[in-house]
């Protein structure tokens, strides 16, 4: 039981990668605030993890969807664990079919949900001697490609944040660091193709040395590994679970 006795905050929990960090924290022992915009997912997803599993509808672009996200929390007992997990992106294309609207709903949803979450949920962390960030970022962060330019600008910026608060937090025992995944089986994933068919899936795994997609398993045993003591020196980190891709 790695997380036992912690309450944790997983953003978009509802499916993919937050649904399989939930899941995991939960088994290892966490109580876990389920937090989505999808709230019948998130209630889904809370049920089916059982043990205090809290569900709750948040916007995490929005302040007060997110201060209610942390109150939820702190009805628990505290905040221990915080993982950005929630993410947009538009589709796979020229970065001038990108509209303003999407953009901006992107830097939103991906950026600014960092910092909104920063804001609401560091104070609590004080009160408990310290606490753990994780921020899902994106291989996308480090070596982009063209055809998701605005959504690896927004993941640069993701990563850029994590380093610089890792830095700042670290008086305060807080210690902050961000998953960078490959592409995986996740809703997301026909608009990182732009066209989801069997050949151009062939064509992103060919580009991951170990010839797969991420799975939720994957992220989930990163995320548990990071927020867990064995990670306790390690702070700012970028951690690529990807099969090789960043190589």
């Amino acid at each position: 039981m790695r997380l036992k006795d912690k309450i944790a905050i997983v953003t978009g929990a509802a499916s993919g990668f937050g649904r399989g960090i939930a899941e995991r924290f939960a088994a290892e022992g966490a109580r876990v605030v389920v937090a989505d915009i999808n709230e019948d997912g998130a209630k889904a997803v809370a049920a089916a993890i059982g043990g205090g599993a809290v569900a709750v509808a948040c916007d995490v672009a929005r302040r007060a969807d997110v201060e209610a996200m942390v109150a939820a929390a702190e009805r628990l007992g505290g905040l221990d664990i915080v993982v950005n997990n929630a993410g947009a992106t538009h589709r796979n294309g020229p970065m001038l079919d990108v509209t303003e609207e999407m953009f901006d709903r992107i830097f939103a949803v991906n950026v600014k949900s960092v910092f909104l979450a920063a804001r609401a949920s560091i104070p609590v962390m004080q009160t408990r001697g310290g606490g753990v960030i994780i921020n899902t970022a994106s291989t996308a962060g480090l070596r982009p490609r063209p055809g998701l330019t605005w959504y690896n600008a927004s993941k640069g910026a993701v990563i850029t944040a994590t380093k610089s608060m890792a830095v700042e937090l670290a008086p305060m025992k807080i210690r902050v660091n961000c998953l960078c995944p490959v592409a995986g089986e996740t809703a997301m994933l026909a608009d990182f193709m732009g066209t989801d068919t069997p050949e151009m899936r062939a064509k992103f795994v060919a580009s991951i040395p170990l010839g797969r997609l991420s799975t939720p398993r994957d992220i989930a045993n990163a995320a548990l590994f990071l927020a867990s003591d064995e990670a306790d020196f390690l702070t700012g980190v970028a951690l690529e679970v990807d099969g090789g891709r960043c190589i």
